[in-house]
């Protein structure tokens, strides 16, 4: 990879490598907890968003669109009421291995990307607009976000 390309992509590759430890020793009961009162995001139903996230970045990078198969393995984004899709009974392991196929996707993206192509403009969401520098970086800040959201997660499980 391009030195910078490379950079960023580290820093995608290093929160994944984090969230994989944070999550590693997770039971199954842990896994699908949604918090004290049960209205907040399970780390399955974390995992499952920052894999599909992630899908839909890589595919912005590259410019296309991302295929059926993909939409309906990863998908949806969110459910009827905006939320995200409630996942139970998902296994830590299927979860994972699912965003690790991702992680090779944007390994194999970023091997074709040039330092210059970082400032190109990309689309994403409803009429916003970025440099793919800046999509990579939200791709790293994002896993980030959400390991703070399972940490939290971890510590009300442990003292339920």
């Amino acid at each position: 990879m391009e030195p910078v390309v490379g950079l960023l992509y580290s820093t995608v590759h290093e929160n994944f490598q984090r969230l994989k430890r944070i999550t590693e020793d997770m039971s199954q009961e842990e896994l699908d907890y949604n918090g004290p009162d049960g209205d907040f995001n399970s780390t399955a139903q974390l995992l499952k968003h920052l894999a599909y996230v992630d899908l839909k970045w890589v595919y912005r990078l590259k410019g296309e669109t991302i295929p059926d198969c993909l939409m309906e393995k990863y998908g949806p984004e969110l459910d009827s009421n905006n939320q995200l899709p409630m996942i139970k009974g998902q296994s830590l392991n299927k979860l994972i291995l699912d965003y690790e196929e991702v992680l090779k996707m944007l390994n194999d993206t970023c091997s074709q990307l040039k330092d210059i192509d970082l400032d190109k403009i990309v689309n994403y969401e409803t009429g916003k607009r970025a440099t793919i520098r800046w999509g990579i970086w939200h791709m790293s800040d994002h896993s980030r976000y959400h390991q703070a959201h399972i940490n939290q997660l971890r510590k009300w499980y442990e003292s339920h």
